[in-house]
């Protein structure tokens, strides 16, 4: 058929499932839509993300999801890294969603707080590459931890901290001091 005879086709010629979806039936379809988790670090890994910066980059990324009716499932902002569970549509592939959150956000952030210019010059806040996994049955897994992963975090810094008062005697750790073997 030529592009004349479709247009002046009847309705019931027309196949089904070309009509648009409403904005309703758009979301009532996430659930079949990929879901994946992405991570993607600060530059450098610099430990950034925190104060009224993390409360930007959270406002920043809600604000480019929703203009691409991407879903944040889940998300956490560590120092220095972002963990986002998300669902979008497939006519979108995931370097264009990373392309577009990665790139979109540094230029808002920089225009936001201005002093980070001059840490990372030619606007680049965030580090090359980022880390996709999708989700199929450990959904429920990785949104547990995407949600206690700053806890996890913080218990493990303390596991590795050093001793500078002996736990037992309660006395300063004295480091130059050898042990003697008796």
């Amino acid at each position: 058929r030529r592009s004349s005879d479709l247009a002046a086709a009847s309705p019931v010629d027309i196949p089904t499932g070309w009509e648009p979806r409403t904005k309703q039936q758009q979301w009532v379809a996430f659930a079949d839509f990929p879901q994946c988790s992405v991570v993607f670090a600060a530059k450098y890994r610099r430990m950034v993300i925190y104060g009224q910066i993390k409360k930007d980059i959270g406002q920043i990324l809600r604000k480019l999801c929703e203009q691409k009716d991407i879903e944040i499932i889940e998300a956490e902002a560590c120092p220095d890294h972002i963990h986002m569970l998300i669902s979008f549509s497939p006519k979108y592939s995931i370097s264009y969603v990373m392309g577009y959150l990665k790139g979109k956000s540094s230029l808002m952030i920089f225009d936001r707080h201005a002093n980070l210019k001059y840490k990372y010059g030619n606007r680049h806040f965030w580090a090359r590459g980022y880390f996709v996994d999708t989700v199929g049955k450990n959904k429920t897994a990785i949104r547990q931890y995407i949600r206690n992963q700053l806890e996890e975090d913080y218990t493990k810094d303390q596991i590795s901290l050093k001793e500078y008062i002996d736990p037992f005697t309660g006395e300063p750790v004295d480091r130059n001091k050898k042990k003697d073997d008796h």
